[in-house]
């Protein structure tokens, strides 16, 4: 009689049909229709940004695993190729190649790969990236384009808090904005904050893929119209409208894209309510008194470095335990 080995491995042993590189698809076929807006409104130059953020976060992720690990290359599983598209997303689209190429050495080199590779690191990879390049390079992160690609223009948000700043009425800055627009595309920023109607487009996707779930970006934009709800209706004259701040900045892109990287964001639903909030909260701090107009970037990082805590507190019942009384 043939002997048989009782093989013992960790969980989980039942799979699904769900990898990563799967996954990862699903996500760049989310992220086409801010792409295309971004192309139509600033031309090719936004092609070639993004193009070139993921040719330098492809490279340095092979480079590190051929030459520093010296392990076999995992650039099938498509994740470079997202950090790659988020990074470019949130640069803008006369961003200089040369800090293009430093963003993606911060983000594969030092925010991925130092922790070890995909589902190891700690903090968004490209979010460091993008919050280094706008502490070292300030300018070049703050100059956007108009969509004729010629003139510089200021965002919506960096516009409202300056002209609020200096003493202009809100409802004279309201009629400088127009909310149709900012929804569609006409407005200016980084490439992937220009159309919420993209974006959204984009999440519906994700949700019908199942890739994520509505937990998270609905906590983190809930949090925000709430927050902004309450100081509005407070002090009219003083802040902004609600709708103006979830149509503005990094809002939708870092509610539905960056905040929802599954290795960064708490494993079970309660946590993730609370990440949402703690993010969608932190985000209006910085954008009312904070001395940055935008907020998305840092609420996310601050509240990476939280997840473990959640976790730890926050944990899913054990399979096949009773609820105590």
């Amino acid at each position: 009689m043939e002997s048989q080995k009782l093989v013992i491995s960790p969980a989980p042993h039942v799979h699904g049909s769900n990898d990563t590189r799967r996954m990862m698809g699903d996500v760049l076929i989310a992220l086409l229709p801010a792409l295309v807006v971004s192309v139509l409104v600033y031309g090719l130059q936004a092609f070639v940004v993004v193009a070139f953020s993921v040719a330098c976060c492809v490279l340095v992720e092979w480079f590190v695993q051929k030459f520093i690990f010296k392990r076999p290359s995992t650039l099938g599983d498509l994740s470079a190729i997202v950090t790659g598209v988020l990074l470019g997303f949130n640069l803008p689209a006369n961003m200089p190649l040369g800090l293009i190429a430093i963003g993606a050495v911060v983000a594969i080199g030092v925010a991925k790969m130092t922790y070890g590779g995909l589902g190891k690191n700690l903090f968004n990879p490209a979010l460091v990236a993008r919050v280094f390049l706008l502490v070292a390079f300030p300018v070049a992160m703050t100059t956007f384009p108009e969509a004729t690609g010629a003139v510089s223009g200021a965002t919506p948000l960096a516009l409202a808090k300056e002209s609020l700043k200096a003493g202009v009425p809100v409802g004279e800055v309201m009629q400088s904005v127009d909310l149709a627009s900012m929804s569609l595309g006409m407005k200016s920023g980084s490439l992937g904050e220009i159309s919420v109607v993209a974006l959204l487009i984009g999440f519906g996707w994700l949700l019908v893929r199942r890739v994520i779930s509505w937990h998270i970006p609905v906590c983190v934009l809930g949090t925000m119209a709430l927050f902004s709800s309450i100081t509005w209706l407070c002090a009219p004259e003083e802040y902004m409208s609600p709708l103006f701040h979830l149509l503005s900045g990094g809002a939708v892109l870092g509610a539905v894209y960056m905040a929802t990287d599954y290795v960064t964001s708490p494993m079970t639903k309660k946590g993730m309510v609370v990440y949402g909030v703690g993010i969608g909260l932190i985000t209006m701090l910085i954008r009312l008194w904070g001395p940055y107009p935008e907020g998305m970037s840092f609420a996310i990082l601050i509240m990476n470095s939280v997840v473990p805590l959640i976790d730890k507190y926050i944990r899913p019942r054990r399979f096949g335990s009773v609820k105590s009384k």
